[in-house]
């Protein structure tokens, strides 16, 4: 098995989609792009793993309690559970985020898996040194993943079809882009990977 590529996912839950507590503008509109992903990761035996934000129903993160968001992503709610749509194969790994009260937890690097292993270390078992990222939020959850992994010196390529942002500030995704590219992560089209992979 070829285990230097591996697809990450970041929280495409029913909150963050279209009729959710903190929905994304257009949110469901990268899931059938995300699907074409899986599948060509699937066919090469490829990890996938996706992330999930996982909040206890008190958190600072959550407005009620002092931070800046709506409640959204309470653990085993609805809003919780990845959009209906998404397809994740059985070999995928959930890591799940967000569950200290005290941390916004914006980070996959900052997740588990359901044995409690940290992201990091699930990448080096596997022997990963290049991810392929999309998801939600380009501008908070998917920015600040991508920011670890380069920090943790991992190449990154943004799958550019496959983001999208919640933009507080109308620039906000623009402006997290541009952020990435400096940082030195390369954007990647479902075209240009089936081309790659083939």
């Amino acid at each position: 098995m070829k285990l230097k590529k591996a697809l990450l996912i970041v929280d495409v839950q029913n909150d963050f989609c279209p009729g959710g507590a903190l929905a994304v503008p257009n949110g469901g509109k990268i899931i059938p792009f995300l699907n074409k992903y899986v599948k060509i990761f699937s066919a090469e035996k490829l990890p996938i793993f996706f992330s999930r934000d996982w909040h206890p129903k008190k958190t600072k993160h959550f407005k009620e309690f002092g931070g800046i968001w709506p409640k959204h992503c309470a653990q085993d709610s609805k809003g919780a559970m990845f959009h209906p749509n998404l397809r994740i194969p059985k070999q995928a790994i959930i890591l799940s985020k967000g569950m200290d009260p005290q941390k916004d937890s914006y980070s996959v690097f900052q997740a588990v898996d359901h044995f409690g292993m940290e992201f990091l270390n699930l990448l080096k078992i596997f022997g990963i040194v290049e991810l392929f990222v999309g998801g939600l939020t380009t501008d908070y959850c998917v920015k600040w993943s991508v920011f670890d992994a380069l920090k943790k010196g991992l190449k990154v390529k943004l799958l550019i079809d496959a983001v999208k942002g919640v933009n507080i500030k109308p620039e906000d995704s623009k402006t997290a882009l541009e952020e990435m590219i400096i940082r030195g992560v390369k954007t990647i089209t479902f075209k240009e990977i089936s081309k790659l992979m083939a």
